[in-house]
């Protein structure tokens, strides 16, 4: 997956990705993150790829995000070993 960071700061991130669902998945776990002041998408046009910003306080934007995709990890591995369990 391409990931185009737009602008970097310590405590605030600009990047653009490839999926709106993966730019949804990251704003929702990120804004559980109370080290997170705002995470959100936006994109001028539909055919247009989403940006992400996130501003953060206490720690800095690239751990956050970090933080969010080791938790979405967990999550959906807990996911699949529950759905494993059905059978």
């Amino acid at each position: 997956m391409d990931i185009n960071i737009l602008k970097s700061s310590k405590d605030e991130i600009e990047v653009q990705l490839e999926s709106l669902t993966i730019a949804e998945i990251l704003r929702v776990y990120l804004n559980k993150d109370s080290g997170v002041e705002i995470a959100v998408w936006k994109r001028k046009h539909p055919t247009e790829k989403p940006i992400l910003l996130v501003k953060t306080k206490g720690k800095t934007a690239k751990k956050a995000i970090s933080d969010a995709v080791s938790n979405i990890d967990k999550d959906l591995e807990k996911f699949e070993s529950d759905f494993s369990k059905l059978k």
